[in-house]
């Protein structure tokens, strides 16, 4: 059964943030909040644990699995990013934005698109997820919680203990953190396109 620890959204406790880690890094699978809503997390090199994400969402191959970064240093090492779109991460990071571009060689191949080695990059504003990555100093390979037929994330950790508490090995109960999954925006084309609306807002984008 899971473990339920619950870190304060604004002042995370150090010690729950490094057994956190401790958990992460021995292979596990974590719950843990964002700035949209609740989200699937793990060590990026860990194939065993992307297969439990994979089970639990029933994704196909095709499905963009997203690392969570500390900053746009970090981003630097997964993704191609150009001048023009490194101007536009710093003003949208951090942010409630899940940006694709093209996968660097450190990204491991399975986590990429199959057919445009494409990767989901992002930076998420909240203190608990900027303290695990902090502590684990590296990303998190993660994925929105959907279950499958659903049409929004999971908000309560108490039912999530409930549903996913045999699929998982940690659940962080950071409060409410929302129920809507991030704006996408395809980085690859010419002119950026979003290719799904959520909490980020899209008019900031005719803007930049």
């Amino acid at each position: 059964m899971a473990q339920l620890f619950q870190i304060h959204p604004d002042n995370p406790q150090p010690r729950l943030i490094r057994q956190a880690v401790e958990i992460i890094r021995s292979g596990g699978l974590v719950i843990y909040p964002t700035d949209s809503s609740y989200a699937l997390g793990c060590q990026i090199g860990d194939k065993g644990a992307m297969e439990r994400i994979r089970q639990i969402r029933q994704l196909d191959d095709k499905h963009n699995f997203t690392l969570v970064c500390r900053d746009l240093s970090e981003i630097s090492s997964y993704a191609r990013v150009g001048n023009q779109h490194y101007r536009m991460l710093k003003v949208l990071t951090p942010g409630p934005y899940t940006f694709i571009f093209r996968a660097t060689k450190q990204v491991p191949r399975r986590l990429q698109h199959p057919k445009r080695k494409t990767i989901g990059i992002r930076v998420p504003d909240n203190r608990i997820v900027q303290a695990l990555l902090e502590e684990l100093g590296e990303p998190l390979m993660s994925s929105t919680l959907i279950l499958p037929g659903e049409g929004e994330p999971m908000t309560d950790p108490y039912e999530m203990k409930q549903v996913l508490g045999h699929q998982v090995d940690l659940i962080i109960d950071g409060g409410y953190c929302g129920y809507e999954p991030t704006t996408v925006v395809d980085m690859e084309q010419e002119t950026p396109a979003v290719v799904r609306v959520g909490r980020g807002d899209v008019e900031l984008f005719d803007e930049l």
